[in-house]
């Protein structure tokens, strides 16, 4: 009996994270299909339907972000299966609405389906955080926002170009494809056991944060956590330029017409990007963890400048640019996931959970990239998306190395100090 419970333990954890993985997966075919259309030709409110679908449906994600700040971080175990369920239950209503209404309403019926689906992350991943393998399993379920991107996008135009399906009933369609296995997975995530003696030891016990609960985690390290901020608005709005226009990405390195390349392209950067984020395990220290994280953070910004440099001089072709481009943008991205929170959480005296910095990191992130659309929308006569994408990999990864050097010298100091402390009271 005693030699059984490491392995069941072992199981169940896989089956987790195979859960885990499922489900975001799956939500992603309820988000991004409509990205696959190009909707050539279409105006609304005098600027590009898809263009202005884009960023109607971020602001509603994004306020999903806000939403979640205070109802994921407070809601109880027992309601994350249900809570998932309906929100996209409601996404998937408002897709409905995106087919059948007028071209103006449209642009509603989106934000509608954003308003729910920028939760889900935050619940999944409250099933995985707080234990000695949380990096594993957090490596797994960024896993499927890497890849599932592609897939759901291939699927979108397989349903456009060989099936004939409308490009406004497509989305609609797409997410009911993904329903079935989503239900089975969110079921079989809701069995995933709790944190065990060991995981509290090594994590620590990891607890709903009461508004003050927030407030005193936010002020305590906000320097370190502001940086850090600014590296992940500066990822998440380059991260998402990438996936929302890669369509006209490809377009502008001459690729076209090959529904499967995304599915390829992000296959290979989910298998890289997960194994490395997730050796994560291997080191039990916790200052360690985020000192070994920052050096390949900041290795992955030099990555993509390199990268760029090398594309504009014609030594690499569009699938090892576009390859590479995502090793260098998912490995910080995933690490913020996966390591740096946790650790941070982990290795300080107070209260708290990786789902509050997560939100509140990702709210500011969308508001970030909604508001860079906005303007572009606006000021940006070129329709080059290839020209913008590379402009932004040269400035923000420079800006990224500054903000992340400062963050990794803040929380070193003070996440030692404390240690030092610790040991000192006792």
């Amino acid at each position: 009996m005693k030699t059984s419970r490491p392995k069941n333990d072992s199981r169940s954890l896989l089956i987790a994270a195979a859960a885990a993985f499922c489900v975001y997966f799956c939500m992603y075919a309820f988000r991004k299909p409509f990205t696959a259309a190009e909707f050539e030709g279409k105006v609304v409110f005098g600027s590009d339907l898809k263009s202005t679908l884009i960023i109607s449906q971020l602001i509603g994600y994004m306020l999903s972000k806000f939403i979640g700040i205070r109802i994921v971080s407070e809601l109880n175990r027992k309601y994350r299966a249900l809570a998932i369920l309906g929100l996209i239950a409601f996404s998937e209503l408002a897709l409905l609405c995106f087919a059948v209404l007028p071209t103006e309403y449209k642009v509603f019926a989106m934000f509608l389906n954003g308003l729910p689906l920028g939760m889900v992350f935050g619940f999944v991943l409250s099933y995985l955080e707080g234990r000695t393998t949380t990096e594993a399993l957090s490596a797994v379920l960024c896993a499927s926002f890497i890849m599932s991107s592609g897939v759901v996008k291939s699927v979108g135009q397989w349903l456009i170009q060989d099936q004939g399906v409308n490009e406004f009933n497509m989305p609609m369609i797409t997410g009911l494809i993904f329903l079935a296995p989503l239900l089975l997975s969110v079921f079989i995530l809701h069995k995933t056991p709790p944190p065990s003696t060991n995981d509290i030891q090594a994590r620590k016990v990891r607890v709903a944060m009461s508004s003050g609960d927030r407030w005193t985690f936010f002020r305590a390290y906000w320097p370190g956590l502001t940086a850090l901020f600014a590296v992940y608005v500066i990822l998440t709005i380059v991260r998402s330029f990438r996936d929302d226009f890669g369509v006209e990405i490809w377009q502008g390195l001459g690729v076209s017409g090959k529904p499967a390349i995304y599915t390829h392209s992000e296959t290979i950067v989910m298998i890289f990007v997960t194994l490395i984020n997730a050796i994560a395990i291997y080191f039990r220290n916790n200052i360690k963890a985020l000192v070994v994280t920052f050096s390949i953070m900041a290795a992955s910004f030099l990555l993509l400048i390199g990268v760029t440099i090398a594309q504009e001089h014609d030594l690499i072709g569009p699938l090892s640019f576009m390859v590479l481009c995502g090793v260098g943008l998912y490995m910080p991205y995933v690490a913020f996931h996966t390591t740096v929170f946790e650790r941070i959480v982990s290795a300080s005296s107070l209260s708290g959970n990786l789902v509050f910095l997560m939100y509140l990191a990702d709210s500011i992130g969308y508001l970030g990239y909604v508001l860079l659309l906005a303007a572009k929308s606006q000021l940006e006569a070129s329709n080059d998306k290839l020209a913008i994408f590379q402009n932004a990999l040269y400035s923000l990864s420079v800006l990224s190395i500054i903000f992340l050097g400062i963050a990794a010298v803040y929380f070193y100091r003070a996440l030692s100090k404390e240690r030092a402390d610790v040991k000192l009271d006792v």
